[in-house]
């Protein structure tokens, strides 16, 4: 049987896996499934329509399922999905999302610090560290293997490229491309995620690629039509550097430098 603190509510209506740990005033609203494995500390609040998978475990004050936060929201039935083994520390919030059936989503092994928030319709895929006190508005994506500093604000609808990582206090509002390092206040791409990628195993022929792309698409001021072009002519094509230039690719398509706003 799971263990529940006496003094949490736990609606009869949801599903807990059998070695779940439950502590001290928790709220459980029906309609919530929780995987084996997952730890709640004090105080935490699960709504209606949130299903966590194995393995997550959430300190004081977190709050997964809330209504979303968009005025267009009318009570429509929507779902938070959590996959497994993801860590909530103190007091993060993560809504539901906007518009019926649809689903705010996180992956696997991701790690949101103290106080982060997370809007409707966001969706994080699997090991993304987020540090205290970000906030990430309705319908962000952010690919595998992020990392974003403290303090840092992301604009409705961009999206964050696997492996790049964000400085601390920034304001961002535009799609953040794959394996960069970005940081500054005017979003400034700075090199590439020179030590993430090292620590994922890229080689230096791969990394060199990247570089010398990085300099011709975001350093050399040619354009980025005439820059991908210059790129694909003159710089090794590895599967980075491919990935690099079709997201940069479908970014021209979107709106305000934003690839999923159409």
């Amino acid at each position: 049987m799971p263990q529940i603190h006496p003094l949490s509510f736990i609606d009869p209506r949801a599903e807990i896996a059998d070695d779940v740990v439950i502590g001290p005033f928790c709220n459980i609203e029906s309609d919530v499934r929780i995987g084996p494995g997952c730890v709640l500390d004090s105080h935490v609040t699960l709504k209606h329509g949130t299903s966590l998978g194995a393995n997550n475990v959430m300190a004081q004050g977190v709050v997964l399922g809330g209504d979303p936060q968009d005025r267009k929201y009318k009570g429509e039935p929507t779902y938070l999905t959590i996959g497994d083994d993801n860590i909530f520390r103190e007091y993060v919030t993560v809504s539901r999302a906007s518009g019926e059936g649809n689903s705010t989503i996180i992956g696997n092994d991701n790690f949101l610090m103290a106080n982060v928030h997370l809007g409707h319709n966001v969706t994080l895929l699997d090991h993304i560290t987020i540090a205290n006190n970000v906030g990430v508005s309705g319908h962000v994506t952010i690919e595998d293997l992020v990392t974003i500093g403290g303090m840092a604000g992301l604009h409705q609808f961009l999206r964050v490229g696997r492996v790049a990582m964000v400085g601390g206090f920034m304001r961002v509002t535009r799609d953040i491309p794959p394996f960069m390092l970005v940081g500054g206040f005017d979003e400034e791409i700075r090199d590439i995620n020179a030590i993430g990628l090292r620590r994922l195993g890229i080689t230096p022929q791969s990394r060199m690629a990247l570089h010398k792309a990085c300099k011709l698409l975001f350093k050399s001021q040619l354009g980025l039509t005439n820059a991908m072009e210059i790129v694909r002519r003159e710089v090794p094509i590895t599967d980075e550097v491919e990935y690099l230039l079709a997201f940069e690719e479908r970014r021209t398509k979107g709106k305000n430098g934003r690839q999923d706003q159409k």
